[in-house]
Parts: C-alpha cells; structure tokens; sequence
C-alpha cells in the first residue's frame, strides 16, 4: 500500500485550515491551496495560534510548534500540488467549482494520487465524476473542528475502487482519526441529522421561541452536547450553512432542510459569525476554535 507523505489540502478557510493543521501536526509536509494569500496568511496565523495554546494547555511539547509548522506549506499555485500523495479538497459546497478544481489537478497530479473531498452534503460519485479519476476518488468527511474532533466519515464512490479505499482509510487512521464508513447518500451520518436539527433551532430564534444563549444552554445541560447549535452555527458560518442547506434541500427536498429566512438575512447584515465577530453571538476573540 503507498505511503503518504506529503497531503495536499485545496482550500483554507475552517474546515481546510482545520484539517491541515490535523495533517501537519501528524507528520506530514502539507501543502494548503487557496487562490487569495490573505486567506492563507489568515489560516497560517490561526494555525500557529492554536498550536501554541495546544503547548500552553499541555497537548503537545512547546517546541512541537515550530516543527509543525515547518511541514505547514502554503501557495497560491495549483501546480505546487503535484508532489502530493494525497489532495483534500475543502472548497464551498458547489458542484461546478469542485468539478473544475480536479479537473485541473488531474492534468497536474501523477496517476497515484488520491483524490478526497471533504463535502457534507454533496455525492461523492458526482464530484469524482469530474476529477478524472473517479477510481481513485474518495469522501473523507472531517467532523467541526478537525483539528479537535477525530471522527472521519469515508464514502466509496459507485466507481471507486477498493485498492483506493483502503489507501485512504490507512491514510485516514495515520492522521490518528477514527474513520467510519458511510454510503455515498446526502449528509452521510452527521448532516443527515445536523443540518435539520440545526435549521430547527434557527427557526426557534426566528420564531421568538427562546433567546440564542437559552437554546444553546437547554441543548448543552440537557442532551450533554459540548456545543449548543447556535454556537456551532457561529463556528461553521451563515455563509456555510446557506451553502448546506441548499445542497442537502436540491438533493433531498427535505422541508427541514431548507434555508431559513433569517440565515439570509444575517447574511445580508454581515453577521457571519465567530469569523465576523457576531453571530446568534458575539465575540470579541474571532481566532479559530480552540485557539
């Protein structure tokens, strides 16, 4: 089975700056893509940041840090990908965009790279059908915040193959994650269940149900969850969770899935979330979570 050593990772806003900080901080010489340098210098940052709390709380050794961060790699050049064993794609939640990012990486990558995409919502067999290499193409889910949480979710494409499969799983358990497998079906296991729960208690703010901090706080105290949804909202970003809801509603026609009115309006208002300072809350540190 080919050894991985050096990941490529397409995109870095929270779930790309997550899962690269989870690649380097295993080993391997990482390599994150995105087409604007202040994204990445933002995500270099962050990444730094969260490592030297990590040293602070005990995670990790204090000169971990350093040598972490010098297998952390960034560029805004496609083609700086083509040493990868492997290329995680962690780009919006758009059919098309996701087409023409490995379409190009095809002409770039040598024949045994794997292909990953990270998507929540969208089938891993369409995505693979435009990479070129639908046989070595492969869903690895990471749970918010990768860098924190170590579930993957796995899904075989219909056309991928089980040489590449087992490859990424390996892969996947040397990142030290707990990878569990899942059918190529919208949402997988977590957003089957997440995006309409979530949309539920979006709906109980919009309605006047209870306030933001009290929803959180029953979820929390009663269910025993670390984070209450709103919080978690916060952390994803209304701009993200539009883009999965639409995903998961074009695909299922769930009612529970579509978009609430006021995702869009706090869209409009620039209330993003943790990333702009407010959210269904506020804050005054907008570093990435555990940082």
């Amino acid at each position: 089975m080919t050894q991985f050593k050096t990941v490529g990772v397409a995109g870095s806003g929270t779930m790309g700056c997550g899962i690269a900080i989870v690649a380097a901080r295993a080993g391997f010489v990482t390599r994150v893509y995105d087409t604007r340098q202040d994204a990445l210098d933002r995500a270099r940052k962050q990444t730094e940041s969260f490592l030297k709390k990590s040293a602070e709380r005990g995670k990790i050794p204090t000169d971990a840090v350093p040598e972490i961060m010098s297998r952390w790699h960034s560029t805004t050049k496609l083609e700086e990908l083509a040493d990868c064993d492997v290329v995680i794609e962690a780009v919006f939640e758009d059919l098309s965009v996701k087409h023409q990012l490995f379409s190009a990486l095809d002409k770039i990558c040598p024949p045994q790279t794997l292909f990953a995409s990270n998507t929540s919502t969208i089938s891993i067999t369409e995505i693979a059908g435009g990479s070129g290499r639908a046989d070595r193409f492969v869903g690895m889910h990471f749970c918010l915040p990768a860098q924190l949480m170590k579930l993957i979710e796995m899904s075989p494409g219909l056309n991928t193959s089980e040489e590449a499969f087992a490859r990424a799983w390996s892969f996947a358990e040397a990142l030290g994650q707990k990878p569990v497998k899942t059918q190529d079906t919208p949402g997988f296991i977590l957003n089957y269940f997440l995006i309409p729960f979530n949309n539920d208690a979006i709906r109980l703010v919009e309605q006047g149900v209870a306030e933001a901090a009290d929803i959180d706080k029953a979820i929390k105290t009663a269910l025993g969850y670390p984070m209450g949804p709103m919080e978690l909202l916060d952390l994803v970003g209304m701009d993200t969770q539009r883009l999965l809801c639409e995903a998961m509603y074009g695909l299922t026609h769930e009612p529970r899935a579509a978009c609430p009115p006021l995702v869009r309006r706090m869209i409009a208002a620039g209330w993003l979330g943790k990333k702009t300072g407010r959210g269904f809350h506020t804050y005054d540190n907008t570093k990435m979570f555990g940082a």
